[in-house]
């Protein structure tokens, strides 16, 4: 792992194509900018890990879709 200290306006490039820049720096948090291709994929790792833990537990889950739509067509309104 590389850790890198930038300061507000400053930043690191990626190979020759990303480059990350630090826009603000307040309090707890620190806002990035990211500049890269379109082709290049950029997912927070919490959503990542959200929907894997969501995939396995739907396939460890003994429930039919047919169930599963039951179920969330009662919360929210289900597009067929």
């Amino acid at each position: 792992m590389l850790i890198l200290t930038r300061k507000a306006n400053q930043s690191f490039l990626i190979n020759e194509d990303i480059e990350i820049t630090v826009t603000e720096i307040g309090g707890d948090k620190v806002r990035i900018a990211i500049d890269a291709p379109k082709t290049v994929k950029i997912l927070r790792k919490e959503l990542v890990e959200a929907t894997s833990a969501n995939k396995e537990a739907l396939e460890n889950s003994n429930l039919e879709l047919s169930q599963i739509k039951s179920i969330l067509s009662k919360s929210y309104k289900v597009i067929k």
